[in-house]
């Protein structure tokens, strides 16, 4: 029966709260408009994500999630964000993959590439256990006119 149990267990659902910051200011970016992939699947899922209340989002994962990329996909009439964890990366910046127990268990912050690293520790939030947070900004006009 404990062998039963301990499965029931590890495929449980899973609750995440991610916070999507502004690389500059540290502001929170209110949005639901998250990119989803986990285990290294292609596969995304933007529907995993809901809005709360204060602008976090809420992130819930299906039993046997070992890993997970999340990549802003924010798009309005003036604005197109870009992940920083990645923003020191030349050419292709790959995906990022991050651990979901350290994230359940501790927190996690993602790198803040966009920032000059003296800037960056003057910013450095916490993320509590349960918490995923990364760092957004905006394409500028340059990169902008080079996706269309």
């Amino acid at each position: 029966m404990a062998v039963c149990c301990g499965c029931l267990g590890a495929q449980a659902q899973s609750a995440i709260t991610i916070r999507m910051l502004e690389a500059r200011t540290g502001k929170l970016i209110e949005t639901s408009n998250y990119l989803v992939r986990v285990n290294h699947e292609q596969t995304a899922h933007a529907n995993w994500v809901v809005q709360n209340e204060d602008g976090t989002g809420k992130l819930t994962l299906p039993g046997g999630v070992s890993t997970l990329s999340i990549t802003a996909t924010y798009e309005s009439a003036m604005y197109v964000y870009v992940n920083c964890d990645s923003a020191s990366e030349k050419g292709n910046p790959g995906e990022h993959w991050y651990d979901v127990s350290e994230i359940l268990t501790a927190g996690l912050v993602a790198p803040n590439g966009c920032r000059k690293p003296r800037d960056a520790a003057k910013r450095r939030p916490i993320a509590k256990p349960g918490e995923f947070v990364f760092f957004v900004r905006k394409l500028n006009s340059f990169e902008q006119v080079m996706e269309e």
